[in-house]
């Protein structure tokens, strides 16, 4: 018999390719559109409306079935839920991060194997490998493209259920594809919003939800040199948007902490400014794709961004099963509520969720959130 294989569709050509080759090997091949969110953008569009259309249209055209899977209520409590109360405690979360381990590999998941599924499937750039019965999570072959870093809190149990069709393609060629099989979706443009709010105005989203209230700004030597319009706008190492410009010496100012009990954000002036790099952090709630922890302490490498180059780590374990990740060299702007995600070369070991940072001087200890 055929294995059966669930597909989860996004409406984009990444999942509509992975369709194409899941057909060409010979799967018994479903589809499945997740509506995470309901609601409208600032223009009046439903986007996961068109993108539910866009899979459907591919799914006809290449001759399988496509259904959409509501997991409104199942998104809310486990991922914005937990999206707002990291904001609230003046973090900056990654939802997508949260979105793969709660949804994509977990609700999707079990639903899937409800209806006999041998195999889930989705459009990421990564690549999933049996070593001797245990699943390593590998890099996409695309490594502009790699989602690795998304994938990095997703368990044995998922990986071992999961198919990765164009993990090892370029993007050039998942184009080229889906230009050969004239695929509705060859020319459509790749989402660049977060998973559930799309390319819309993200502060003024967060003001639907979240009450902010204007504070001072204040430099690290103490100065109050500005207003700020609420806590929850600003992120470590932002550079856009501070409204402080001509201060100063002139060169540009970058937030570097902030004051919950205060209502107080931080900044300091010049992008090599000593706030605004750490030495180490310490991580939360590790996940280890492997389902073990290794033998702590450990040198490897990391991310503590979707986008940044791998730095060389140290790693240990500290009082409540949290993380010490210690740098080989200072690291700008780590940012608590984002995933320290850990690598072995290509293979991806897991992650944690940032809770501190420690300075790389000492003298700025005061400007960590509160």
């Amino acid at each position: 018999m055929k294995k059966k294989v669930i597909l989860g569709m996004s409406g984009g050509v990444d999942s509509s390719v992975s369709a194409v080759l899941l057909k060409e090997a010979g799967y018994d091949l479903i589809g499945l559109f997740m509506k995470n969110w309901d609601e409208k953008d600032e223009n009046g569009v439903c986007t996961s409306a068109e993108d539910a259309e866009d899979a459907k249209r591919v799914a006809a055209e290449l001759g399988f079935p496509c259904y959409t899977i509501n997991f409104e209520k199942e998104y809310w409590e486990r991922v914005f839920s937990y999206f707002l109360s990291e904001y609230k405690k003046g973090r900056t979360p990654n939802p997508d991060v949260m979105c793969n381990q709660e949804i994509k590999f977990n609700a999707f998941l079990d639903y899937a194997l409800k209806l006999d599924a041998d195999f889930i499937a989705m459009g990421h750039y990564a690549q999933v490998e049996n070593r001797n019965g245990e699943f390593v999570l590998l890099r996409g072959k695309d490594q502009s493209k790699d989602q690795s870093y998304f994938l990095s809190r997703i368990t044995q149990k998922a990986l071992s259920k999961t198919l990765f069709p164009i993990g090892h393609l370029e993007k050039k060629r998942v184009r080229e594809i889906a230009e050969e099989y004239k695929l509705y979706t060859a020319k459509k443009k790749d989402s660049t919003g977060i998973c559930f709010i799309g390319e819309r105005d993200f502060d003024e989203f967060l003001d639907k939800y979240l009450l902010s209230e204007e504070g001072d700004i204040i430099d690290v030597d103490g100065g109050r040199i500005g207003r700020h319009s609420g806590l929850i706008h600003y992120t470590l190492g932002q550079r856009k948007g501070i409204g402080i410009g001509g201060v100063g010496t002139g060169e540009p100012w970058f937030v570097v902490g902030k004051s919950l009990k205060n209502n107080q954000l931080f900044v300091a002036q010049g992008e090599n400014h000593p706030a605004l790099f750490s030495i180490s952090l310490q991580g939360e709630d590790p996940v280890w794709i492997s389902g073990k922890a290794p033998e702590l302490p450990m040198k490897c490498t990391a991310k503590f961004r979707y986008r940044q180059a791998d730095i060389p780590v140290t790693v240990s374990e500290i009082e409540d099963g949290a993380l010490n990740i210690r740098f080989d060299q200072p690291v700008k702007a780590v940012t608590p509520g984002q995933a320290a995600v850990l690598y072995d070369g290509e293979v991806c070991l897991g992650s944690s969720i940032i809770r501190s940072a420690e300075p790389l001087n000492k003298v700025y200890s005061q400007i960590n959130i509160d």
